[in-house]
């Protein structure tokens, strides 16, 4: 395996450190799925909702077509 693989791996053990420590402590707000979800204003229309729902929308649609196309978009 490459050093980037190692790396990309550490990163996902690191996520799965944090991610866990969060849902453990259940603590409201800690989760990368409610972070999102606040900044998103998913459970609310907090101020520019619409665009930063849009720029979720838009992230997500981007990196399934980058994924699925194997780079190409």
């Amino acid at each position: 395996m490459s050093g980037w693989t190692w790396l990309w791996l550490a990163w996902l053990l690191a996520f799965a450190v944090i991610e866990g420590a969060a849902l453990a402590n259940c603590t409201e707000g800690d989760t990368l799925s409610e972070t999102v979800w606040h900044w998103a204003s998913i459970r609310g229309k907090g101020t520019w909702w619409r665009v930063r729902r849009l720029l979720l929308v838009s992230l997500l649609a981007w990196l399934c077509l980058h994924f699925l196309s194997g780079g190409e978009w």
